[in-house]
């Protein structure tokens, strides 16, 4: 095995395991916007606090899975590593 395929090997591994930050961000949001609904239910005067807190920390959990997607993409289409052979 010559050295470009074993780096465009290893890319193509490193960007599945990049694309998996997704998996992690999408658990995180659901949790969160299910106890998003139990604190309305409790207490439904709090519920633009509530609702607001719950869409920041979406959107901070969001941008997790964009950077891993971002890394993925340059992975397999730029390869940066390449060319370093």
């Amino acid at each position: 095995m010559d050295g470009r395929s074993f780096i465009l090997g290893m890319s193509a591994l490193s960007a599945g395991i990049c694309t998996l930050s997704g998996l992690g961000s999408g658990l995180g949001q659901g949790i969160a916007a299910g106890k998003a609904a139990e604190a309305v239910g409790r207490q439904p005067e709090a519920r633009n606090s509530i609702l607001s807190t719950m869409l920041v920390g979406a959107a901070v959990a969001e941008t997790c899975s964009v950077y891993g997607l971002v890394i993925a993409l340059i992975l397999l289409m730029a390869n940066p590593l390449v060319c370093f052979l």
